[in-house]
């Protein structure tokens, strides 16, 4: 028997398919039960074109046979099989595909699904196996034919006996190395593992003989004797869920396939269930988790949804399906129409995934929107979870998103005592109110104690509490909505109109004006001004700022440690008609040590209410005990 040569290329080319084509050894599986599946779709196809044949689908199987003792691994299956020139042509030929050519042959019907059309999935083999052995006997033929290859030296083909139609592959499975352990793959556990984990949707079933234990016959009950067995197990569920029409499944449907793919432990907050069809044709079904992931924050966390190309998983996750900002859900994505590398472990067209991701990004959206209407309190409970991702979604990327998720934003609010969308809050605006006032801080409890937020409740109108850092910096990046713009309560300009009678009480003479600078000399660059306000009722002075860099922003960016030190426009007010005014000018001219005592202390106060660190506190203190 004469030892004959691969027709393309290529000791080369056999090397690259089993070193460098896939990134995992444990494919190759998954490359021979689609092979398998994809013979018995040939014989499937055959009936349906020859009136004569009839298709038993219970005929028709996988089976997975491992032998530790021999060190080999059988796949075995029911399919067309193949004639000597079928095995010469395509495994005589690495990359030739017999499935594509009989697709194409036979002008099969589009929808008529085949998986394997580039013809290396067989060459995976060679990554486990030191030999290989193709039994194999085509149907409406007498003969069968063996093929044997231990790699890249070539193959021989010649004549066998077996019963029935169809292809048995026998693996002779590599010694372990040190790198490698080959053992992995004679193991059953293992074998179940990787058929449920990249096969599990092969339409056929795939079967492995399972070890039982049953209680013997005629065993004494009372000493019970147990004898063990072998039967058949099927190692896929076959059909998938999305394959189904939803009006078949129920909502515990969804949330059993929920949980058995593990995507969250707690029941999910939504689903949704996609079948599209057109020029890309897809079925996907989608999940908001009840609950974030302990490294959702983190950057260890990949987003990413399942891939699967004609029900056999190609990326465990693809994040290119789903937004960052939604990076939160949970799903499978399904399409036969997928444009797949030589390995089918990714993917040649960009195209097709940015046609998919902008659907799923528009079916998330619209979920979110239902949510938000019809659930308050299940939305609440999602935006707890994953709220930070959509103000990061807000900003992010130079806020190019953010008209698409600013609907979906919750905020305190000071006149509702609970989360209010921006819409909700705009709609009950006052007429005469020109901005959307906010406060940004630790916790709404020191908010709503701050003497610049009572100015603005005194008014009548309502403020938005921002707790959390980002807050502050996706208001920056929305700057307006429904046509007003956000104001913050510490900026030095709050936009009130101010009464004759308060513009006449602002009116400072000079010797007040020169006060003012001489405080502002004693503070140094700590604030760019030192002015008067009349809007303060119990509180001797605060810190406003001017510009768009807030105390709150401040903070947050010099605790991000940006390498620089951020610093806002700080501007020291003083109450008008507080006591201390008076004192302040009486100072001013008769005491210049009690008058800078004052003016460090109410600088110490204003820094105190801000949030901010007093830099010497050991002289505040001694300051307080000298007016003390």
């Amino acid at each position: 028997m004469q030892k004959k040569e691969f027709k393309s290329e290529s000791k080369r080319l056999m090397d690259l398919m089993v070193h460098s084509i896939y990134t995992h050894k444990e494919i190759f599986l998954r490359e021979l039960i689609s092979n398998a599946s994809d013979a018995i779709d040939k014989v499937y196809y055959k009936t349906l074109t020859d009136t004569d044949k009839t298709f038993n689908k219970e005929d028709y199987y996988i089976r997975i046979t491992p032998d530790k003792e021999k060190r080999i691994l059988v796949i075995e299956d029911t399919g067309i099989g193949m004639t000597e020139q079928e095995l010469e042509d395509n495994l005589g030929t690495i990359a030739k595909s017999g499935s594509l050519d009989f697709k194409k042959g036979q002008e099969m019907d589009e929808e008529f699904d085949i998986i394997g059309q580039f013809g290396v999935g067989f060459y995976s083999a060679f990554m486990v196996a030191d030999k290989v052995t193709v039994e194999t006997k085509a149907v409406d033929s007498e003969t069968a034919y063996c093929w044997v290859s231990e790699g890249t030296d070539g193959y021989t083909i010649e004549a066998s006996q077996k019963e029935g139609h169809g292809t048995k592959i026998t693996l002779e499975i590599k010694a372990n190395t040190e790198d490698n352990e080959y053992d992995e793959y004679l193991e059953s556990y293992r074998l179940r593992q990787l058929v449920e984990h990249y096969s599990n949707y092969i339409r056929y079933p795939i079967k492995m003989l399972s070890e039982k234990t049953r209680l013997k016959e005629g065993s004494d009950p009372e000493n019970p004797e147990y004898e063990s067995y072998q039967e058949d197990e099927v190692l896929n569920s076959m059909v998938p869920i999305w394959r189904k029409n939803k009006n078949e499944l129920t909502e515990e449907d969804y949330k059993n396939f929920y949980h058995e793919k593990r995507f969250g432990y707690e029941e999910p907050l939504g689903y949704m269930h996609m079948n599209i069809e057109g020029m890309l044709s897809y079925k996907a079904i989608l999940y908001i988790p009840g609950n974030a992931p302990y490294d959702y924050y983190s950057r260890d966390y990949e987003k990413g949804l399942e891939l699967f190309s004609n029900g056999v998983l190609i990326m465990e996750k693809c994040g290119e399906l789903l937004p960052d900002y939604f990076s939160f859900v949970k799903g499978v994505v399904d399409s036969e129409d997928l444009s797949l590398n030589i390995s089918r472990e990714m993917l040649q067209q960009d195209r097709q995934l940015k046609m998919i991701s902008k659907k799923i990004d528009s079916k998330i959206a619209e979920e979110l929107k239902k949510m938000l209407e019809d659930d308050r309190e299940k939305y609440e409970k999602f935006f707890a979870a994953f709220g930070n991702q959509l103000k990061v979604g807000t900003y992010d990327n130079w806020g190019q998103n953010k008209d698409k998720l600013q609907d979906f934003l919750l905020f305190y609010s000071s006149k509702e005592e609970k989360l209010v969308t921006l819409k909700e809050y705009t709609d009950r605006m006052p007429e005469d109110q020109k901005y959307i006032y906010y406060a940004s801080g630790l916790s709404v409890e020191s908010l709503d104690k701050l003497p610049q937020v009572s100015i603005i409740k005194d008014k009548g109108y309502e403020l938005l509490y921002l707790t959390d850092h980002i807050d502050e910096f996706v208001i920056q990046m929305i700057r307006t909505y429904a046509d007003k713009e956000f104001r913050n309560v510490s900026s030095d300009d709050l936009g009130l109109d101010e009464s004759e009678e308060s513009k006449k009480d602002q009116t400072l003479t000079k010797d007040e004006e020169a006060m003012m600078d001489e405080m502002k000399s004693l503070i140094g660059e700590e604030v760019v001004k030192v002015k008067t306000t009349t809007h303060l009722k119990d509180d001797a002075a605060y810190l406003s700022t001017e510009g768009d860099l807030s105390i709150e922003m401040e903070k947050t960016l010099n605790v991000m440690g940006t390498g620089e030190q951020a610093k806002a426009k700080k501007v020291l007010e003083i109450n008008k008609n507080h006591p201390v005014y008076e004192k302040l000018k009486g100072f001013y001219n008769q005491d210049q040590e009690q008058f800078k005592l004052y003016t460090q202390v109410l600088y110490n106060q204003a820094r105190l209410i801000a949030g901010l660190p007093i830099e010497d506190v050991v002289s505040f203190t001694q300051n307080i005990s000298k007016l003390m």
